[in-house]
């Protein structure tokens, strides 16, 4: 492995891991503070990279860049305000199948706005080319913003939640939501912004994400099992957690990706004979590029064997 593959490889792993964490941060805010399994998620990271495209055609990306999250946050507050609510009474179950109920919802709108096919949402010139060549390739600068972007919103998460008085607000309507009603707060009000925020947060990552890699209505279920994975990975409701599981999994199928030597390879590589006649052979011939997509569910298999809570996870039901 040279210095070149390990570098890139590595920059590129990161960036697709903080994709994952902007993804998976608001996800985890929502059952944090909710207790709910947001199913429609990604479909709100799917209706931001639309919606951005869209807006992108008239105002500009910039602007688009902050007006398409706040529309996506305010569609999800509605969400939870006018159907949400009405079952939250009723238990975990009813609220898994309205979210997965919105999910195929907000599917077939999107594809009879924008049509079933890719659309053309793409770069600004200011992050068309690459940032910097390292040992003769080159990293995007669209990739870069990702990283910037994904940094400054765990910074803003972080400061709202542990230095702001609406924080602060929020994590006791979780703990002890009698006692914030009995000072005067509305805390279904509480939870209506915190799942328009999750939501926001999931169409921020659509904004930034639909132009760097592609923006069609399948984007929503390619990403969708990956998120759950890294939620559970890092511990259910720990926003570090998802930090820390969002790099490790994109760093590892990054490089996993990159990778076209097989496992015979490596063990002929050390000196033992591996030909058609060992047992698994098939198994063997497999090219790491190849099980890639498989390795963030064997890394949720471990994770559940032996750390049942995630790296992170503290909540206990």
């Amino acid at each position: 492995m040279n210095v070149e593959f390990f570098v890139i490889s590595l920059l590129n792993g990161v960036s697709y891991g903080l994709l994952l964490f902007m993804l998976s941060s608001g996800l985890t805010l929502i059952f944090s503070m909710m207790g709910v399994l947001n199913f429609a998620h990604t479909s709100f990271y799917m209706l931001g990279a639309y919606v951005a495209y869209t807006l992108s055609g008239i105002i500009g990306f910039w602007p688009a860049l902050f007006i398409a999250p706040l529309l996506v946050g305010a569609l999800g507050a509605a969400f939870e305000r006018y159907s949400l609510r009405r079952v939250h009474k009723f238990g975990h179950v009813p609220e898994l199948l309205v979210t997965f109920g919105l999910s195929f919802l907000i599917l077939e709108v999107v594809q009879l706005v924008w049509g079933r096919s890719t659309v053309p949402y793409g770069l600004p010139t200011q992050l068309q080319g690459p940032l910097f060549t390292l040992f003769g390739t080159q990293f995007p600068k669209s990739r870069s913003f990702i990283m910037l972007v994904a940094l400054l919103m765990l910074v803003s998460v972080w400061l709202l939640l542990t230095r702001t008085r609406i924080g602060l607000v929020i994590q006791a309507a979780l703990k002890h939501p009698e006692m914030v009603e009995a000072l005067g707060h509305n805390v279904p009000r509480v939870f209506m912004l915190v799942f328009g925020g999750g939501a926001a947060l999931a169409g921020l990552a659509g904004v930034v994400g639909g132009n760097t890699y592609v923006t069609e209505p399948a984007m929503a279920a390619s990403v969708g099992s990956i998120i759950f994975v890294v939620v559970v990975v890092g511990g259910l409701g720990s926003l570090a957690g998802a930090f820390l599981a969002s790099l490790l999994i994109g760093i590892i199928q990054t490089f996993a990706v990159a990778m076209d030597q097989s496992m015979a390879s490596g063990l002929r590589a050390i000196g033992v004979a591996v030909n058609e006649s060992t047992f698994g052979y098939p198994l063997l011939n497999l090219t790491i590029s190849q099980v890639a997509p498989i390795l963030p569910y064997l890394f949720l298999v471990l994770i559940l064997i032996f750390r049942p809570k995630g790296l992170l996870g503290t909540r206990e039901d």
